[in-house]
């Protein structure tokens, strides 16, 4: 621990066994569908962003295509009539720093 010079409070804590549950079946799957949801909820946020945060219009699609219908049909087609497309994943790469801001000018 000296080496990376951490004082000798820190204690490390975790050890590789600790993450055996990744290499182990089903684990996988469920970070999957973790990532997925940030993919729906950047893409989602983005189009409050290209308009307003507080545009009417946008909350009313959004409520009535996504909140208001549940799991009454299938997800995918209640994101896309909200969207108007599929999802996209730009916007969740553009959150975590693998691609460039789009520039508000253009």
């Amino acid at each position: 621990m000296a080496k990376l010079g951490l004082i000798p409070s820190i204690i490390p804590r975790y050890r590789s066994t600790y993450y055996s549950h990744i290499f182990s079946g089903g684990y996988s799957a469920g970070y999957y569908s973790y990532i997925w949801s940030g993919v729906l909820d950047t893409d989602a946020f983005e189009a409050f962003k290209t308009t307003s945060l507080f545009d009417q219009s946008t909350a009313k699609s959004f409520r009535t295509n996504i909140l208001e219908r549940g799991g009454t049909i299938d997800a995918a087609l209640m994101y896309k009539t909200f969207r108007g497309a599929e999802p996209s994943i730009e916007p969740l790469l553009r959150k975590r720093g693998f691609l460039e801001a789009k520039d508000p000018a253009k």
